[in-house]
């Protein structure tokens, strides 16, 4: 039967088209072709103050299944593996990504934990579409249980590279900052402060390693893991990450490949069930180095 939704057309919507403006303020719908399938009039534009109503219908019900996709395997035993994922692989199945994800790809070769449900089984901690770099992924519930906690009470390590827009002036600088869902824009987060704000803790130390004119390479080790927090951060404090299109500058530089220059390098735990400290480190995958010389870095 589907559900109705109004959204009543704030001041910054005016004029835009209404597959836009679903698009973009419409959590239910995840993209520009899905609300254009919702439209009947693809031209018409909203007004503000204006009632949009919209009928959502039923979702289809989502399972991850096996595919044979390729996976670089840093490390794996018999209660996890440790994967490098690429740029571009969007890590579980959801609205708009119904297979060809890193999950898909891990149901292909082994087991894994259920503690993250059918279309999130193994998943300890994320990484965003066009994040790479490095994950710990679970094949048991207790290993899944241990790595969840661990990474609660900050013991897991993880650590970032990215290349950031301007001088990002304190060569060390710990941002405390609480992130929550953007007030205008629901599939964005943003910093939100006050005492009525709907936010969570988020606390990114980062460290400058060069400076390169009019850009910085930086190390961000994150202390909790709040969605696209180090993305977040770096855009509210005047240095968005490089590529970033959402929260930085809306066009590519010219040369660059499309998303963040943003890569997990280092992650760090204990293993779930020996206790051993597990230590881990990715090399800058090619987009980046080519960021890196872009940009006059030394890579």
């Amino acid at each position: 039967m589907g559900k109705t939704i109004e959204i009543t057309v704030p001041q910054e919507a005016e004029g835009m088209r209404a597959d836009v403006f679903l698009a973009k303020f419409c959590e239910e719908i995840p993209t520009r072709s899905a609300a254009q399938k919702l439209v009947s009039d693809k031209n018409r534009r909203v007004k503000v103050g204006e009632v949009v109503s919209v009928e959502i219908p039923d979702p289809v019900p989502l399972t991850a299944v096996a595919e044979d996709i390729p996976l670089n395997i840093v490390y794996e035993d018999a209660d996890l593996l440790v994967v490098d994922k690429p740029r571009g692989l969007v890590v579980h199945p959801a609205a708009g990504h119904h297979s060809g994800t890193l999950v898909n790809a891990l149901l292909h070769h082994c087991e894994l934990s259920g503690v993250g449900g059918v279309l999130r089984p193994g998943i300890v901690h994320r990484l965003d579409k066009d994040t790479s770099g490095l994950m710990v992924v679970a094949k048991n519930d207790t290993a899944h249980v241990a790595l969840a906690a661990q990474l609660e009470s900050r013991e897991m390590g993880r650590e970032y590279n990215a290349v950031c827009v301007g001088v990002v002036k304190k060569s060390r600088l710990k941002i405390n900052l609480p992130i929550g869902r953007h007030p205008h824009d629901r599939k964005k987060m943003a910093v939100l402060t006050g005492l009525n704000a709907r936010a969570r803790n988020a606390v990114t130390n980062v460290e400058v390693l060069e400076r390169l004119g009019n850009f910085t390479l930086i190390a961000a080790r994150l202390e909790t893991g709040r969605t696209h927090q180090i993305r977040v951060h770096m855009a509210y404090i005047g240095n968005p990450v490089l590529g970033d299109t959402v929260y930085g500058i809306q066009r590519q530089p010219m040369g660059l490949n499309d998303g963040q220059v943003l890569h997990a390098v280092k992650l760090r735990f204990k293993h779930p069930t020996i206790g051993e400290e597990m230590q881990f480190e990715s090399p800058l995958p090619e987009y980046f180095t080519d960021a890196l010389r872009l940009v006059g870095g030394k890579q």
